[in-house]
């Protein structure tokens, strides 16, 4: 079994498609999804996803790239909409300095206010962070001298000192499809660094489909060939690593409840 630990199965690449798609990712093993809140603003949308599909699970939080248009929303508002049985997580949060398409400072009292919620519900927070490592890794250690929080560095594609920071603040490290591209020696060699009881796997579907399917759109069965190339990395099966995965997911998202292990695996 595998989990996709992220993708946004709110947005429109997907419309009139869930059933199809969550029908292929069983087939391909996998067998709960987390879908993604971007905007608080439009959580109802996130959260109609998950009540609506069984394996699927949501998070509510703002994503960095809007962070400015939803400046100001109070940590009790996000930590009031985690209360509902189908949000399992805090975010998308963080700092996002390749696109700067919102201020800085607002980021950063985004990721704050989330890092506040996460502390408060117990929820993981979701971290988004693309070339802003330095910030990141100041905010994640002041931020937890001030309290322990639980959560993951998606999609990661950043330095090893950020991987390495997080690991030590007892951080989870997530891979997408970037981690199968040509080009992402570097990213692999991080990745064989990482402990394999702090590894997830994800999609962040419908973006960054793992090769073959480089350049297509992406969709959470595609979780399986990330999974794949993780094992190669860490030198262990493919099923070793989908049951890793799958645990420390389990063991990260615990408000997720555990399947039955009638049927095996």
């Amino acid at each position: 079994m595998l989990v996709d630990s992220h993708c946004h199965l709110d947005f429109p690449d997907f419309d009139g498609e869930h059933e199809a798609l969550i029908e292929r990712a069983s087939e391909a093993g996998v067998k709960l999804m987390v879908t993604i809140c971007t905007r608080v603003r439009k959580f109802p949308q996130v959260l109609a996803v998950a009540e609506a599909h069984e394996p699927v699970y949501c998070s509510v939080g703002t994503h960095p790239h809007n962070a400015g248009e939803e400046d100001g929303i109070p940590a009790s508002e996000i930590i009031a909409l985690a209360a509902h049985p189908k949000v399992v997580a805090i975010g998308e949060a963080g700092l996002d300095y390749f696109y700067d398409k919102a201020p800085r400072d607002a980021q950063a009292r985004g990721l704050r206010t989330h890092i506040a919620a996460a502390r408060e519900t117990g929820l993981p927070l979701v971290i988004h962070s693309r070339d802003a490592d330095d910030d990141m890794t100041a905010i994640l250690r002041e931020e937890m001298g001030k309290g322990p929080f639980k959560a993951v560095l998606h999609c990661f594609s950043s330095g090893r000192e950020l991987a390495m920071a997080g690991i030590e603040l007892g951080l989870y490290v997530s891979f997408s499809g970037i981690l199968t591209f040509k080009r992402s020696e570097e990213l692999r060699a991080i990745a064989r660094d990482v402990p394999i009881d702090r590894l997830l796997v994800e999609t962040d579907a419908p973006y960054l489909a793992p090769q073959p399917r480089r350049g297509k759109r992406n969709e959470p069965a595609y979780t399986a060939m990330t999974a794949a190339v993780l094992a190669e990395v860490h030198g262990v099966s493919a099923e070793e690593m989908a049951r890793q995965t799958t645990e420390n997911f389990f063991r990260l998202f615990s408000k997720v409840p555990r399947p039955s292990p009638v049927g095996g695996e």
